[in-house]
């Protein structure tokens, strides 16, 4: 088995379709793109790259990531994806974390990947003698990707770190490939004349594996975006007739504010949420503005990613993340007990827990927190949650961004369900501040639309006229734009240091 197998017998198979559509309208079919990764193994051979080496790459969402990627895997090698605007000293980490000792960087990376000082950097995407595609011209590619026993090691991603240090989660082959096979056959509906856009960082699980791994394997046309702009990127879905797009909410609510400019509109089947929640307020927007249902997920780096979808073909339930995946079981527990697993009983609030084939092998060198993340067979996702009597689970919010506000427990989700939809929100993020007679109090932080004239208070008139007199925010702040992470996500952290 291996994660390479997947371009290699879609380039057997479908040699003449189309594989990757760059974001100025540049072309590559399967039976390209798996000649240049050969070549580029052989290359990489050369630089003494063998089974079990750790590779480090760090390339935006270009045709040289694929290349790249699955050269790595050819060999039986690890991928570790590095996100091209980590600085220095978090590529540094990466580096040591993993254990990689070669770091293949984009020319636009090259700064950056220099400063953090890897034993040994090669550059793609330019002319260069020390460019991959130049050395790949002096040996011989290889002949065909190696076999993996299934469980050995495919790719340590670093989770999103939104709340603290990442860590690197490792994925086998078994884990990746068998992630393709259930979103194509009991999750997604993805037919080869799809073509499926690749806004998420490649670097990021969500990107990689549920967009780039499955449309390779089902034979399906990859779009690449470079940088997510929202005015750009519907440009490209509009001109490249992208029929579906998968993104984390941010984008979605970009995406949303673009079609304001833009009264054309993306021949989309469908639209996959995951990375947070998205508001059912932009939700139903979406639906209304693209004529896309929106099917939302949820998943982590350390399940591959997906764990429960609101499958196509399957009742969509707004709110909600959805039923587990084939495979994967999904269950809540009691919080906060560190050393066992007490389920509870559906319709109770509790700690998502879960285990199946995406579970990932453990934190690389980091047994301590394997240990702690992985308790009698399940894995704590550090999110609190329900589940319905017919299995769906909803998302209440991340056990650690709950804020305690006077011994009440609140949780932000809620509040910002309610702010997405006052008249005039772009977007919203609710997070908790140090205060001194309620330990904690709630702020929100309001990107509002053009010309809307909100200010400070009628938000939060707003939310007193809607929520709970010990949840609604007293503290708001009215923002030109939200502190993201490298994936999307809120780093509410950032706002927390921002507003303490």
């Amino acid at each position: 088995m291996s994660v390479a197998a997947i371009l290699a017998e879609s380039a057997l198979r479908h040699p003449d379709r189309v594989a990757v559509i760059d974001d100025v309208g540049g072309r590559t079919t399967f039976a390209q793109l798996w000649q240049h990764t050969r070549a580029y193994a052989g290359a990489l051979r050369d630089l003494d790259v063998e089974k079990g080496t750790a590779v480090a790459m760090m390339i935006p969402n270009t045709v040289e990531f694929p290349k790249t990627y699955y050269a790595i895997l050819a060999l039986g090698a690890i991928v570790v994806p590095v996100h091209p605007l980590l600085k220095p000293a978090e590529i540094q980490h990466v580096l040591d974390t993993s254990g990689a000792r070669l770091l293949i960087a984009d020319v636009s990376c090259l700064a950056a990947a220099s400063a953090s000082a890897p034993e040994q950097l090669v550059q793609v995407g330019g002319t260069a003698v020390d460019d991959l595609a130049t050395l790949s011209t002096s040996t011989p590619a290889v002949a065909g990707y190696l076999p993996m026993h299934p469980l050995a090691p495919a790719a340590m991603l670093f989770t999103s770190g939104t709340s603290g240090r990442s860590k690197a989660a490792v994925l086998s082959h078994l884990n990746l490939v068998e992630h393709a096979h259930v979103s194509l056959l009991d999750s997604l509906d993805v037919r080869a004349d799809d073509i499926m856009c690749a806004a998420l960082p490649l670097s990021h699980v969500f990107g990689q594996s549920t967009v780039m791994n499955t449309a390779f394997r089902r034979g399906a046309a990859l779009q690449l975006v470079r940088r997510f702009h929202a005015d750009d990127t519907l440009e490209i879905l509009i001109d490249n007739g992208v029929t579906i797009f998968a993104g984390v909410p941010t984008m979605l609510i970009a995406l949303l504010d673009g079609a304001r400019r833009n009264p054309l509109r993306p021949p989309l089947r469908y639209v996959i949420s995951g990375g947070s929640s998205l508001p059912v307020a932009s939700l139903e927007a979406f639906v209304e503005v693209f004529g896309a249902p929106v099917h939302e997920g949820y998943g982590l780096s350390e399940t591959s990613p997906t764990v429960t979808f609101n499958h196509t073909g399957a009742p969509n339930r707004a709110g909600t993340i959805g039923t587990s995946i084939w495979g994967m079981e999904v269950r809540i527990a009691v919080p906060d007990i560190a050393d066992r697993i007490e389920l509870l009983q559906d319709g109770s609030d509790g700690e998502v827990v879960v285990r199946g084939q995406n579970l990932f092998l453990g934190y690389h060198d980091d047994p301590a927190a394997t240990a702690a993340a992985v308790v009698d067979g399940w894995f704590r996702t550090g999110d609190v949650g329900r589940r319905s009597s017919d299995g769906y689970i909803t998302i209440i919010d991340r056990t650690k961004e709950m804020i305690l506000r006077g011994g009440y427990n609140v949780y932000p989700r809620e509040i910002e369900e309610v702010l997405a939809r006052m008249p005039g929100v772009a977007s919203v993020a609710v997070f908790g501040v140090a205060d001194e007679r309620n330990g904690e109090e709630v702020m929100a932080a309001v990107v509002p639309l053009a010309g809307a004239g909100l200010t400070a208070d009628s938000v939060v008139r707003y939310a007193r006229e809607r929520i709970a007199a010990h949840k609604y925010p007293r503290r708001v702040v009215l923002v030109h734009e939200l502190p993201l992470g490298p994936t999307g996500k809120v780093l509410k952290r950032e706002l927390n240091r921002m507003y303490s």
